[in-house]
């Protein structure tokens, strides 16, 4: 039976200048990616984009699949960065306040690099990108603790199936918009739209309060 390729780096950069090798070799690889696609992406091709030798990129990583693993974790981490600021900043503002901050924040994370984030998850393995499940598991954390904060203000009972309904909608729809539709995203429409949708489905009349 073949053995899995590992998706851990070999060393983790100490140094300065360490660091600088380590971030134009995932910088080589994204651009890669973006332009060519996965498929044409190799570890050779990645140290002549970044400017170094073949047995400098392995000091690092030992393989394709430990790049691509680094990549997607330092861009899923800068993605859930913009949304868990947002929502540790907003845990005591109510639902008609941080719904559109939210949809907004997913928007910016979105756009970020748009194409290489379509790459990223629509062509890596997806045995590959656990480290994109962790950045999600996190979001869905806090907005989990977010929607126990203000169980009394919303419909929906069951949280679990309500993190999960927003977190799929919202990553959807946002993907989707800054991808295939860029211009629904360039004024506040599309960020209006979405959150009258989530409002309304969980928001509670105030009959039932």
């Amino acid at each position: 039976m073949p053995r899995k390729p590992t998706t851990t780096p070999r060393k983790l950069p100490q140094q300065d200048r360490s660091r600088v090798t380590f971030e134009a070799i995932l910088e080589a690889t994204a651009r890669i990616l973006v332009e060519e696609g996965y498929d044409k992406a190799n570890t050779n091709r990645i140290a002549e984009r970044a400017g170094i030798s073949i047995g400098s990129l392995y000091q690092y990583f030992p393989n394709k699949e430990s790049l691509m693993t680094a990549l997607i974790e330092q861009h899923s981490q800068e993605m859930a960065e913009l949304v868990a600021t947002k929502l540790n900043r907003s845990i005591d503002s109510p639902l008609e306040i941080v719904i559109p901050e939210i949809i907004s924040a997913v928007v910016a994370a979105h756009a970020i690099n748009p194409r290489l984030h379509q790459v990223l998850s629509e062509e890596i393995p997806r045995s590959g990108r656990s480290e994109q499940m962790q950045a999600d598991e996190r979001i869905a954390e806090l907005l989990r603790t977010y929607l126990e904060r203000w169980r009394d203000a919303i419909q929906p009972q069951n949280i679990d199936l309500t993190v999960f309904i927003l977190s799929q909608t919202v990553d959807s729809l946002c993907h989707a918009a800054v991808i295939e539709h860029p211009n629904f995203v360039s004024n506040s429409q599309f960020e209006r739209e979405v959150s009258n949708l989530l409002l309304s489905y969980l928001i509670k009349p105030i009959s039932e309060y």
